[in-house]
């Protein structure tokens, strides 16, 4: 599947739901803006996450009480109605992609449609790791070998104390370092190797926000997406998903 396949299934969803709802040409606004670190992850005991460094950027979306989130490197201030978003172009325009997700992602929790769409904060980060490793070794065995995609520390070092991990990413700030433990491998040249060596690829839903999420979608081994940022595209396209947000 393509960007371009993908996002316009994704307004084609967004549109029918709106549609459904008579929410089209209500007078209702999709308010969008960038949060400040504090407001998207509060006081974290590691500084090693991403959106701490300005690396990446978190924007959140209300509709009718939905708050939807997502992390970027292309933050955008929105305010408008949905027919306004249906406009946008999240193919081309990676600010149009961000406000798109994050729009889509409030609309659906407002509906009740998905959930945990609400990053953790403070010492939550840190608890979501240790309740990820759980499940996997729950569900799956101390013995799977695991893609991380997308540097996410606590998550990293929890799973490297338990699993075979390899780490990809695309941040040159993070490539080559040893984090953990484990090498962070760079998510462009390392990406086949590392998709051939795993049993089971653990992807970020920020890959959403870049349009890189494509590489992911049509492997013949199991992908979890993890994190806030595709709560809505995953609970349209019955992707799976692993999250213990709010």
């Amino acid at each position: 599947m393509s960007k371009e396949e993908l996002f316009n299934i994704l307004k084609e969803k967004f549109k029918k739901i709106a549609e459904e709802h008579d929410l089209m040409e209500k007078k209702a606004t999709i308010r969008c803006r960038a949060l400040t670190p504090k407001e998207a992850i509060g006081e974290t005991m590691r500084k090693d996450f991403p959106i701490l460094n300005g690396k990446d950027i978190m924007i959140q979306a209300e509709f009718e009480g939905g708050i939807g989130q997502v992390f970027t490197n292309s933050p955008a201030n929105f305010q408008g109605s949905l027919k306004e978003i249906l406009e946008l172009d999240p193919v081309g325009n990676s600010h149009d992609r961000s406000i798109f997700i994050a729009a889509l992602n409030a609309l659906m929790r407002h509906l009740g449609m998905c959930d945990r769409t609400i990053h953790c904060k403070d010492g939550g980060p840190e608890e979501c790791a240790c309740q990820a490793a759980e499940y996997l070794l729950a569900h799956y065995g101390k013995d799977v070998k695991i893609a991380q995609v997308g540097y996410q520390p606590a998550l990293l070092e929890k799973l490297s104390g338990i699993f075979q991990v390899r780490v990809m990413d695309l941040n040159p700030d993070n490539v080559g370092q040893v984090r953990y433990g484990v090498k962070v491998l760079d998510g462009v040249k390392d990406y086949q190797e590392t998709v051939d060596w795993a049993d089971l690829v653990l992807c970020t839903g920020s890959t959403l926000g870049n349009g890189s999420i494509v590489d992911y979608l049509d492997l013949d081994k199991e992908v979890i997406f993890y994190g806030t940022t595709a709560a809505g595209a995953a609970a349209l396209m019955g992707w799976k998903r692993l999250c213990f947000a709010l």
